[in-house]
């Protein structure tokens, strides 16, 4: 499986932007899709993830009414729209994709990752 995100940048406090995730190599039905982030200094963080089949989706509570995850099957790509941004939430942004829900918010558990993208939010 390859991921390749893009949509990263630089973005004043309050801003939008929307990251995407373009996946090949395999057939996902089964698989969870999710976005982590890592700041400098700080372990990999679990934003939010989505089943590719049920579209079941799950986020990080500092993200809750501020970004939502989705994905288009007919492309293969799971996007994360990010609204209302603030400085912490400044980082490297990966898609991962792990088979199974099970501690799906767990980055340790993930079995394909992408490069990541960084995202920028200044005050």
């Amino acid at each position: 499986v390859q991921m390749i995100e893009s949509g990263g940048g630089w973005v004043q406090a309050g801003g939008s932007l929307r990251l995407s995730c373009v996946i090949s190599g395999r057939t996902i039905s089964n698989y969870v899709v999710g976005w982590f982030r890592q700041a400098p200094g700080k372990e990999r963080e679990f934003v939010a993830h989505i089943t590719w089949s049920g579209g079941y989706t799950n986020y990080a509570d500092s993200v809750k009414g501020r970004f939502t995850i989705s994905r288009d099957n007919a492309k293969n790509t799971v996007y994360l729209q990010m609204n209302s941004l603030k400085p912490e939430d400044t980082a490297v942004y990966y898609c991962g994709a792990k088979s199974g829900y099970v501690w799906a918010k767990d980055y340790a558990t993930y079995d394909y990752w992408g490069q990541g993208t960084q995202v920028t939010v200044s005050s």
